[in-house]
């Protein structure tokens, strides 16, 4: 049924002619891989000017590209006991402060022991708008970033918690463990954000296919050989902090996409988003949150103090 399908179309503009079609497609969407949207050119799902195309198509200027994406196959996702800390919770939202380690929702190799697995055996009532394998996810924070993430119980606060995001209205504030000295106390990072042509999992600062990106950033505390600092969304791409920060020569400490070889005991990357702030969607009150550094990174700083 066509209704059921998502329809996306392009017209290519000169700096991608010559760019395979599922390359091209790939480069589009973080959620889907290369291998995804070939399969859906070989069902017919791609087509240029009308015409059904192969992957291996070496697109050309003002070509119309049609993608139609089929409705995703209905998995269930299991409620799990799965112990929460919960910072706040009505009938409306639900905040947690997510342990470093823990996948916000079930995706390829992680289909138990979620954020949404525990979610829905703790709530039982979470927004659909996501579909059910991230239900009430309006945002997520990486598998080994921890702290202050919200979800949605019903359909209506998802749609004013996303709409927040979307005019970079909420309130989010990281701690970041960095490489090196920075110099500057303050600092704004504006630089545009996209795939990484070479390396798929990566994001990366380009100005082909990326999206506007800002970080703001207070320094808190300067080691011999690294910072402590606060970091401020302005936007929310995909792997931001960890992604401006190594643009400008200050990867996270312990980030095994993005950080250095060498760098300091931890498990994943130094980041914790401590602070987290929005409107309530039903009575429009401001509410902010805000969760201790987990004891992990206070060792390491702590370690880092007496050198």
């Amino acid at each position: 049924m066509e209704q059921l399908y998502e329809i996306y179309d392009w017209v290519i503009e000169a700096d991608i002619q010559g760019t395979r079609i599922d390359r091209f497609l790939a480069d589009q969407f973080s959620e889907w891989s290369r291998s995804q949207i070939q399969q859906w050119i070989k069902e017919g799902n791609v087509e240029i000017f009308g015409q059904v195309v192969k992957a291996n198509y070496k697109l050309s200027v003002n070509d119309e590209v049609v993608l139609r994406v089929p409705p995703a196959e209905e998995l269930l996702v299991e409620a799990e006991d799965l112990p929460l800390d919960i910072v706040f919770e009505d009938r409306d939202v639900i905040v947690v402060n997510k342990p470093r380690g823990m996948v916000v929702h079930p995706a390829p190799g992680h289909n138990s022991g979620t954020l949404v697995n525990a979610l829905l055996y703790h709530c039982q009532d979470l927004s659909g708008i996501n579909g059910v394998k991230r239900p009430g996810i309006v945002h997520r924070i990486d598998k080994d970033t921890s702290g202050l993430l919200m979800a949605a119980k019903n359909d209506l606060a998802h749609e004013s918690l996303a709409n927040q995001l979307k005019e970079h209205s909420v309130n989010r504030i990281y701690v970041a463990l960095v490489h090196g000295v920075i110099a500057h106390d303050i600092g704004t990072i504006d630089a545009p954000i996209g795939r990484d042509t070479d390396y798929r999992k990566k994001m990366a600062v380009t100005n082909k296919n990326s999206k506007a990106a800002i970080t703001h950033f207070v320094v808190q505390e300067r080691f011999a050989e690294y910072t402590l600092i606060e970091c401020k969304l302005e936007t929310g791409r995909t792997h931001q902090i960890r992604v401006h920060l190594q643009y400008i020569g200050h990867p996270l400490v312990g980030d095994p996409l993005y950080g250095q070889k060498k760098t300091l005991n931890i498990n994943g990357q130094a980041l914790h988003a401590k602070t987290l702030g929005f409107v309530h969607p039903r009575n429009g009150q401001y509410l902010e949150f805000a969760a201790d550094l987990p004891s992990e990174l206070n060792a390491l700083l702590d370690e880092l103090r007496i050198r």
